[in-house]
């Protein structure tokens, strides 16, 4: 758990959650928000207790805690914008949330330059959830750990 709780004590950094893992990003904006930091989301794909702004995130410098929704999926002029604006705010702290499972794949996307952690949650059919944490550095994985935890 140690990776996880890092995470969560993080000032600056940027974190890719994939697989549809609302209860984790929920977490870890809740724990940002709760330090008295203000965030801002394109939009809510999901609940979370705390203040967040919604609109457009790369139009302002005002905020600590930036939710950026589905990057993957978004157009190749959309990509291009964002991964400007990431290469010219190293040091914000952004939480990049996919619906769609990535976890080794990240090697074919060129985000993985950009993104600090990779969580890749995964609800087996088994009965339990996978959480594959990564730690990246200049795209490439450093460490890695995997947690699983019977439903």
């Amino acid at each position: 758990m140690a990776m996880l709780k890092d995470i969560a004590r993080l000032d600056e950094g940027r974190i890719m959650i994939t697989g549809n893992g609302k209860r984790l990003a929920r977490i870890y904006l809740d724990a940002w928000l709760r330090r008295g930091r203000r965030g801002v989301a394109e939009y809510l794909p999901f609940q979370i207790n705390g203040e967040m702004f919604i609109g457009p995130p790369f139009e302002s410098e005002d905020f600590d805690v930036y939710l950026i929704v589905n990057p993957l999926s978004k157009s190749v002029d959309e990509k291009e914008r964002l991964y400007r604006w990431l290469e010219e705010h190293p040091h914000k702290l952004v939480l990049l949330y996919e619906t769609k499972y990535v976890a080794d794949s990240i090697t074919r996307y060129r985000i993985r330059q950009f993104i600090d952690y990779l969580i890749a949650y995964k609800w087996e059919t088994a009965g339990f959830e996978r959480i594959d944490v990564m730690k990246l550095e200049e795209g490439r994985v450093v460490e890695r750990k995997t947690y699983v935890r019977r439903r």
